[in-house]
């Protein structure tokens, strides 16, 4: 969008990988016209805020594709750590020079930009009252699963990076930040009707089965459908919760989880 504000450094890593434990190669899943990875990257570029969209991928032999793809598509790349997540964000952040930072993960393909933009309004705007370091919309969930927006500062992400040291703390990138409320000043996010028993993350096929039926409904009349697009779906058609209901979502600590908690 032309009126980005470059000196800002906002960028958007999306946490990538195709070697996903329970849905094996989900972020290259077609969704209508183009991968699922693909159609995360498009939402994101809507936002108005954010300067850089980077996919953050690992070293392993799997994630080869990964990078081959961002190349072919012009979206800059990072790899790293499969296991140190943080250290994978950390290094990310320090080569495209992030001053505030929004963590997104790939299987996130519903993901909301306005939702984003409100969220980096807020962040700013608590800055400007008092500085803090961590916004999220996780840490009382209100918003469905599969909307998650994380926004912190690079120093606090360089934090996090040299003093976080369970493992857990490592593999998912913010627990450091978010349970030290006494190093880091932390907001919640709310969504003013609590609407977190809904599951729009892809993290198996029935899972994925309720994104494509989502995507099939909304996406020729309007390419980046909103929150609420869905919500009216969904009264519409009440049917389409029962596809993923009896979907468990995987525990913090739980191996290669990438959501937040």
């Amino acid at each position: 969008m032309n009126d980005k504000k470059e000196s800002l450094s906002v960028v958007a890593i999306v946490q990538a990988r195709f070697g996903s434990t329970r849905l094996r190669g989900k972020i290259f899943k077609n969704l209508i016209d183009q991968p699922m990875l693909k159609h995360v990257v498009n939402r994101l570029s809507y936002s108005k805020y954010i300067n850089k969209i980077v996919v953050a991928t690992t070293t392993e032999t799997d994630d080869d594709q990964v990078e081959a793809y961002c190349k072919l598509n012009t979206i800059p790349c990072y790899r790293g750590s499969s296991n140190d997540v943080l250290a994978r964000y950390f290094e990310a952040a320090k080569i495209f020079r992030a001053n505030t930072i929004i963590r997104i993960t790939a299987d996130c393909p519903l993901i909301d930009p306005e939702i984003i933009d409100h969220m980096i309004e807020t962040f700013n705007k608590l800055n400007e009252l008092k500085y803090f370091d961590y916004l999220s919309n996780t840490i009382h969930r209100t918003f469905p699963r599969g909307l998650d927006v994380e926004i912190f500062s690079f120093n606090s992400l360089r934090k996090a990076f040299y003093h976080a040291s369970k493992e857990y703390e490592r593999e998912h990138v913010t627990p450091f930040i978010y349970e030290h409320s006494k190093l880091f000043r932390i907001k919640n996010y709310p969504n003013p009707k609590d609407y977190s028993f809904h599951r729009w993350t892809v993290d198996t096929e029935e899972d994925f089965k309720l994104v494509e039926e989502i995507y099939k409904a909304l996406y020729s009349t309007k390419k980046i459908f909103l929150f609420n697009d869905v919500l009216k779906l969904f009264e519409e058609r009440p049917d389409l919760i029962s596809i993923n209901q009896n979907v468990k979502q995987k525990k913090l600590g739980d191996k290669h989880e990438d959501h937040t908690p």
